[in-house]
Order: structure tokens, then sequence, then C-alpha cells
């Protein structure tokens, strides 16, 4: 199946706005709906689907690519009148005005080519999650909705899994259960959405279930189920500081939570106990333990997806502000020894800027922090075909206690472990390429390939294909390779090293 027909039936089964499916459409056809392409809607969208997704909206569908269809003065194939004119016989008004109803939705997140290094990639270079929703988000369903920051969160997710990959994982207001599936995926150590709507809470259960997620609720039970997700009801202003306690997640997210301006301060307790908390290092990390870290440059005036955001009037909000972040090779000692604290990363789309100023008063009265990292956390586009969608209205906020600078080299590297190092020596070249990528396909495992490749040019000085670019962006000192990269902690348990041998 070629992308634009990819993309088509991904729109459709993400049941985009029927425009959008119209204009997919097209660009299949060249420019105009012809009858190859109505095909591919007949075949492998209506035939294959039509049971899954809602007949009303197949219907508006239909409609509208018969009317672009005969606009263009084309032909219509008799397959899709026919199914047309079995829906209007079939379909009551009372389905065709009913808005509210439960849908489900295939998100599809397309892995464009050069992706397959990346271990949420599949094979199929396909990841489909499905997801029971309501169509209408304003009369009261919103948290049964597929929000536009939970689709940003997801493709930061996938887009830099090693982040997330065996950390214990805590989500607050998870809605529809997108984010903790995608977690899930990239094998966080502990997934745990939470959300305060019993209504929500049930139809997250749901759809991690329809994802073959198992689902536990029982926190004192323990399990070595990699696919099982706990989940917990945990409605903000309630909720206890013991219950929050009991969980001492490396990371807390949040999608779209910063709206209600009521909600607001139970959310900022709600992460002030999560954030404010320590666990211990594994084993592996000892009391010299130090990381790189990005600065960060805080703007009293901060400027939020264009918008700027204006200090409050009265004196408690005066002090609230937004950190950019920054590249920088600063080496943070305030975090030395055994002990780590959790992070927060928030993707929001501000709607209201008042809302969003009361957010930044209460974090800097809690003694939290706040970076605008949407510049520096740039995911890939995994859902080319979602029209509806504009990534660039939602930001991504890393929250974290003022006692310790905020780093996002820092997110890379916590959690390193020692690493056991397998090295390979072989020719011909083929067969340790071979080995190479087998070894790969081990969860335990990262590769190198050929990390002493630019000090044997230094060394030698033989002249090799690509010797100036090679030496320019691979680490010629020999030393520093063996003692930083091959010898040097990780995440992995082994690290497979394939060398050059001649």
């Amino acid at each position: 199946m070629a992308d634009r027909e990819l993309h088509l039936l991904s729109a459709l089964l993400a049941m985009e706005p029927t425009d959008s499916l119209i204009g997919l459409a097209r660009e299949c056809g060249g420019g105009s709906v012809t009858e190859r392409v109505q095909r591919f809607v007949w075949d492998h969208c209506i035939t294959k689907y039509a049971g899954k997704l809602r007949a009303p909206y197949l219907g508006k569908f239909l409609k509208k690519l018969i009317a672009e269809v005969e606009l263009d003065r084309g032909d219509v194939i008799d397959e899709l009148y026919e199914q047309y004119a079995h829906y209007m016989a079939t379909l009551k008004e009372k389905d065709l005005e009913k808005e509210n109803a439960r849908v489900f939705k295939y998100i599809s997140f397309l892995f464009p080519n050069g992706c397959l290094e990346l271990s949420s990639c599949l094979e199929s270079r396909k990841l489909m999650v499905q997801l029971q929703c309501s169509l209408n988000m304003l009369e009261g369903d919103t948290g049964c909705s597929v929000w536009p920051s939970s689709l940003l969160l997801s493709e930061c997710i996938l887009s830099f899994p090693e982040l997330f990959s065996n950390k214990s994982c805590f989500e607050v207001g998870s809605g529809v259960g997108l984010v903790g599936i995608c977690l899930a995926h990239v094998k966080a150590s502990k997934v745990i959405p939470s959300d305060g709507d019993l209504s929500t809470f049930a139809n997250m259960k749901r759809n991690l279930d329809l994802n073959h997620l198992s689902v536990k609720t029982d926190m004192s039970e323990t399990t070595e189920d990699p696919n099982m997700v706990k989940c917990i009801h945990l409605p903000w202003e309630s909720v206890s500081e013991k219950e929050v306690q009991n969980h001492k997640p490396d990371i807390i997210l949040g999608a779209d939570v910063i709206y209600d301006p009521v909600c607001l301060p139970h959310l900022v307790r709600v992460l002030t106990l999560l954030l404010n908390q320590a666990n211990p290092y594994p084993d592996q990390c000892n009391g010299n333990h130090t990381g790189s870290t990005l600065g960060s440059k805080c703007i009293g005036d901060a400027k939020v997806n264009g918008t700027n955001q204006a200090n409050a009037s009265n004196a408690d909000e005066s002090d609230a502000s937004v950190c950019k972040s920054t590249e920088s090779t600063d080496i943070d000692t305030s975090n030395v020894g055994m002990k780590k604290r959790p992070m927060a990363l928030i993707a929001s789309v501000i709607r209201n800027v008042d809302t969003f100023n009361k957010f930044l008063a209460l974090l800097n009265k809690a003694n939290l922090t706040i970076n605008d990292l949407t510049e520096t956390v740039r995911p890939r586009n995994f859902l080319p075909y979602m029209k509806s969608y504009d990534r660039s209205t939602s930001a991504v906020f890393f929250l974290r206690h003022k006692l310790v600078k905020v780093t996002m080299a820092e997110l890379k590297n916590q959690g390193d472990v020692e690493v056991e190092p397998i090295h390979l020596w072989a020719t011909p070249r083929s067969l340790s390429t071979s080995l190479m990528y087998s070894f790969a396909q081990r969860d335990d495992i990262e590769v190198l390939d050929e990390p002493l490749y630019a000090t044997f040019l230094r060394v030698t000085g033989f002249d090799r294909p690509y010797w100036e670019e090679v030496l320019s962006q691979m680490e010629p000192d020999g030393n520093k390779v063996v003692n930083e990269i091959i010898l040097g902690p990780g995440k992995k348990k082994y690290r497979f090293c394939k060398h050059i041998a001649k």
C-alpha cells in the first residue's frame, strides 16, 4: 500500500473530518477522486471496516465523496452508490443527530523511513491504538475525547523511547489512556495511569484492555507481567497525601490538564506530592554520579506558543516564570549521592493566558520550577495524515522541585547502570553485520557499530571514504571511546560492540 493510500485509510480509521478525507482522496488520485481511488475506498476502507466504524460517519463520508466525483463529472462506482443508499435507508434521523455517542477510533502511528533504529518502531512501521472515545468533548465528556496534547506526548514517547524505557511512569488525568498505552509499548518498567472521573476511569480501563494490556487496580499486588498496567482512581481534590506518596515514579506525565482554574490548586498539590520525594539510585551508581545538564534561562515575561504570558498583577503571580531550556555543558553537582528526584513532563495547549499564569503562580508557591521544552523536544511526525492535529499549538513543559536543577540531558542519563560489553572482531564484514543486527533485536542489548573507526583513521592516516566526515562526527580519542562509550554506563544490561577487523 502506497503512503498516500495508507494516509487515507489511517485518517478514516481515526475518524478525521470528512473534508480532510476528501482532500487525502484527491491526493491519492493526483488531484481528483479517480475510479482507482474509489475502488481503494471500497476494497480497503468500506468493505473491511464498515462494521467497526460508526455508520453515520461513513454515510457522511460517502455522501461527500460521491458529490466530489460528480462535481468533477466523473463516474461513481456502483458499490459506493449502493452502500450510501443502504445507509440512507437504514439510518434513522436520531442516529444522524446523536453526536454524544461512544465510538471506536483507531490511531495509527506511522513510522517513516529511517526510524527502524528506534526501539519503538515495529517491523510493520505502524503502531495502531484502538480507543473508545466520545464524539462530544463539550458536554461533560471531556475525559473520553482524544486531546491534541495527548497526541503530542505520545509522539514524544515514541520518538524518545530511551527516556521512558525501564522507568516508572505515573500519568495524571489519563483520559482515554493513549499516553499509557504508548508508555507500555516502549517498555516502561511501571505504567500507572490515573483519572478522577469514574466514567472516564472505566472507559480508560476498557481501552487498555482493547490494546491487550492487563489492568490492575489493587496496588498491593505485585506481578512480573510486562503487559500489566496499574490504574488508579485519583480525584485530585480529595486524594490523601499518603495515597499519592505510596507511588514513587521516575517520571510524571500529563496531557492537557491545565484547563480549569478551579482544579489547578488540586493538580499542583498532587504534582508537588509526587515530585517532592526521593528514590534510591540503582545499585551501580555511586557517590561520584554526575550528569551533563541542559542549562535554563528564566524569562519573567514568558512566551508560550508565540503568546506573551504577561505577569499577573498581584504580588504572588509576579514571581511566576517559565524557563526556556538552552543547550549547556554545565555539570550538575547538586544531586550528587544516592538519591534521585522524579520529574514531570506536561504537554498542554494554552487556551487561556490567565489560567496558565495562575498555574505558574501556584507552581512558584509550591517551590516547583517549570521549563518550556517545546523547542528542545521535537518529536517525529508519526501522524502525517491527521490534518485536524496541529502540534504547533501544544507546548511541552518540564517540572521539577527547585532544589534540583532541571535538565533534559539528565533525563536521558538518569537510571544508567553498569553495562557488560560483548566484543566482536569478525570477517567477512557481512557476517559481523548480521550478528550485530541479530543482537540488536534483544531488549536487554544495545549495539555499537565500529566505535573505534575514527580512532583507526586518526592513528593510521589511511585514506578511506568520508574520512573528514567520520572524524568530525565520531570521537577520535581512543581512550575516551573505551572509557566513556564502550565501558561507560548505559540503560541496558549488555552492549554489543562490532569492531573493525582490518
